[in-house]
């Protein structure tokens, strides 16, 4: 097979360029919103905690999140995997168009931003966090989706009938070359989105409806814990950063410390006790802090 013809450039308008990859982005943050709102305002879902933040909460934490996302997302790829542009070309550094987003550095700006967030308006941080945790395999499926049109982030040789040679005339035209080669690859971009994007969602929306939204820090540790297995799993056939250890690779470096500690979050958060008694009225928007 060979990597569809897909310009990563949406729509020009004058000097603007409107880009796949940033719409991506764009969607997934504004579908994870919206599903949040929806989780927050479910009483059912929560019944013996209540609803773990206002509307208006939710609608403010969103900027919080974004900034997290970009930033983190930025700054990881820059310090994970390519060091050098911080004294070759910091400027690339910005230039976040282009590509070049790493999941664990978005990870921690946005846990860096639950966790002001939280303290700074009250709010239980696991509770913040199972909310955000359950919304956040939309955001990496149209995040994968990008990655695969974008040309970029493919996966290792392979032999198989749905192997991909990355190399169109966008491809060449953006880097001067093919950098995958003409050889077929694992469309590992694709498994991403399916298996981190889509199955991981439907883990994470069946542990809501079981009830696990009172059960603080469970859904979050699930989330954790699935993506971690499921990218050290994807590893095996994604091709490394350039420069980075074949294996262990830097990404099964990076989730190793996610599936632990999103076990210890499902751990703790089933032991927890729950409240005696389930909580109604104006109060059941504010939780005990964590």
């Amino acid at each position: 097979m060979t990597f569809p013809e897909i310009d990563p450039i949406l729509l020009r308008i004058g000097p603007l360029a409107i880009r796949w990859y940033a719409l991506a982005y764009v969607t997934g943050i504004l579908l994870g919103w919206r599903y949040v709102a929806g989780l927050a305002r479910s009483p059912r879902l929560a019944p013996m905690r209540g609803p773990a933040a206002t509307t208006p909460q939710i609608d403010d934490l969103i900027l919080w999140l974004t900034l997290g996302i970009i930033v983190g997302g930025r700054l990881g790829h820059v310090l994970f995997y390519t060091p050098s542009l911080i004294w070759t070309n910091p400027l690339e550094i910005l230039q976040v168009w282009r590509g070049g987003m790493s999941f664990h550095g978005g990870a921690i700006g946005v846990f860096t931003a639950i966790v002001l967030f939280a303290r700074g308006n009250g709010l239980d941080l696991f509770r913040l966090g199972d909310l955000i945790a359950a919304a956040a395999p939309i955001g990496l499926f149209f995040g994968r989706i990008a990655n695969f049109v974008n040309g970029e982030l493919w996966g290792r040789p392979t032999d198989l009938p749905w192997g991909m040679v990355f190399c169109n005339p966008q491809i060449i035209e953006t880097y001067g070359h093919c950098p995958a080669g003409l050889a077929p690859r694992h469309p590992s971009q694709l498994y991403e989105a399916a298996l981190e994007g889509v199955v991981l969602f439907l883990i994470l929306l069946f542990s809501v409806r079981k009830g696990m939204l009172d059960r603080r820090g469970v859904v979050a540790g699930l989330f954790l814990l699935g993506y971690g297995l499921i990218r050290i799993a994807l590893e095996t056939v994604r091709e490394p950063d350039f420069g980075m250890p074949a294996f262990p690779t830097m990404g099964m470096m990076l989730s190793a410390p996610m599936v632990l500690a999103g076990a210890f979050l499902v751990w703790r958060g089933l032991r927890e006790p729950l409240p005696a008694t389930p909580v109604t009225g104006p109060a059941a928007g504010v939780d005990e802090p964590a």
